[in-house]
Parts: C-alpha cells; structure tokens; sequence
C-alpha cells in the first residue's frame, strides 16, 4: 500500500476550510483537507517516512484558476497525492457549460496522473433537502456523474460527498449555509481517509457517516426570522459580489503556499 509524503491540496472554500476555524492561527481555517493531511501524517509516521503539506485552496475561486495557477503550483512541488476539488463557484452561476468543467477536469487530472502522483476528487452534495438550495440538485448531479467517469478513466479516488448522508443535515453547516462547520469538516475528513483506501479505527467506526438524531422543529416564526437573518447577513452580500463581479478571495492568497512538515507541534486533534 502506497504511503504518501507529499500531499498537495487546490481547490476553492471548501478545500481552504471554512468555516472550520484553526485555534492555532487566527483568522485562518483548518477544514478536511488538513485534517486529512494530519491523518495521513500519523500513516506515514507509522511506516518510518516523513510528510509534508501544503494547501493552495482560496475561497472563490473559479476552475479555471484552480487547473491553472494552482495546479501548475501543486505539481512544481513534485508531489505524490493532490485532491483537485474545484468548479463549485463555476456551478453557481446562473449559465454554466458542465462538459466543459468536465474536459477542464479530466486534463487536469491527466496531468496529475501523467507525473505518477495519486488524484482525491470530490463530487458535489446532493441538494435534495437544501431549500434555496435545491434548484441545484440536477446540476450537481451531472457533476457527480462527470467526476465518477474521469475518476474511472484516469484511476483516481472519489470522494462522494453526494452519497454521505450525514451532511445533508444543516447541523453540519456554518450560519452561512455554503460552508461546512466543523463537525461537517470532521466527517468530511474521514470520508476522504475512505475514499483513499485507509480504513483507520476511525473510518471503521461508522458512527461519522450516521445522520445526527432528529432535532426539535422550530416555530414557523422562528425559522422564518432566521431565514431574514440570513438572508441580510450571507445571502445578500454574496450576491451583491457576484452583481460587481468580485470574490471574498480577491486579495487572499494561499494558507500554505509551500510543502511543510505536517501536523504543526500546535495542530490540535483532527
């Protein structure tokens, strides 16, 4: 079985983190892709090699900087595993060419493959019960079936979130309804251990993939109040950005723009 020591993640806000707050750097995430870095670490320590990680992940960003600038990046540092996650924010907009996110997707895995290195994809979540959400769910569906037959095609692992019903629940989403919490992260993590082969303990105790108990149903006065909340507070000021064409990533760059020794000595338990 492969140990890899050079993990090198691109991608977008999900693979950047949020809304996964990191105790050890304020102001920054960690989220699945570090959790599963630090995973990762403990089974390359266990084999007596030494690992490294780096993170390219920015909020906002559109394929075609993730298969590009990002992905150029990730390769240069000569790794032996990259999780590509990316076309999310392409998906949100009102007109989007999914075969083209898809031919996008598969050169960009072709590359990866093409240096030796192993490929995590990740599909989308399946919408289904995700109210504003929901008009998304046939888009995200073609999108799923893409990544499956590119994953086939290049012999990649799959991440499928689609399939993890856990996560359907807003329980593991942040007040912004876009982003995982941490709990959601968590999960998400060992999903990804799976989808890579590693059947830790934890993978093995089947207690992440188990939907949490029902939760008491609010007053209708009550959900419609938070609704208007959320609406002031996240989903109009994500319009407003895409109506001027800008990104809360604009001016952000990586979080770990190079390969490091992985976990920090401060990292807390994943």
């Amino acid at each position: 079985m492969t140990t890899w020591q050079r993990y090198v993640a691109i991608g977008d806000s999900f693979t950047e983190g949020m809304s996964d707050p990191d105790p050890t750097r304020p102001g920054s995430y960690l989220g699945w892709a570090d959790r599963l870095a630090t995973a990762l670490s403990r089974l390359a320590a266990d084999a007596g090699a030494e690992f490294k990680y780096a993170n390219l992940a920015v909020r906002g960003r559109t394929l075609s900087d993730v298969v590009g600038a990002q992905l150029q990046a990730a390769l240069a540092m000569g790794p032996d595993l990259v999780s590509v996650v990316g076309g999310g924010n392409d998906i949100l907009r009102p007109s989007v060419d999914l075969d083209a996110i898809a031919a996008s997707l598969d050169e960009a895995v072709s590359r990866i493959r093409t240096t030796g290195a192993d490929v995590l994809m990740a599909t989308p979540t399946d919408t289904r019960d995700s109210g504003l959400f929901k008009p998304l769910r046939p888009r995200h569906a073609i999108h799923t079936a893409n990544i499956f037959s590119i994953a086939q095609r290049h012999g990649a692992h799959v991440l499928n979130l689609w399939g993890l019903e856990a996560i359907r629940d807003w329980r593991m989403w942040s007040e912004d309804r876009i982003h995982l919490s941490t709990q959601g992260h968590r999960r998400v993590a060992l999903a990804a251990l799976e989808a890579l082969g590693r059947h830790t303990p934890e993978v093995l105790d089947d207690a992440w993939r188990a939907p949490l108990p029902p939760a008491e149903r609010a007053l209708r006065r009550d959900e419609l109040r938070e609704h208007l909340r959320w609406v002031r507070t996240h989903a109009a000021p994500w319009v407003q950005r895409r109506v001027q064409g800008t990104s809360s990533g604009d001016h952000l760059s990586a979080k770990l723009p190079t390969l490091v020794p992985w976990p920090p000595r401060d990292s807390p338990p994943t």
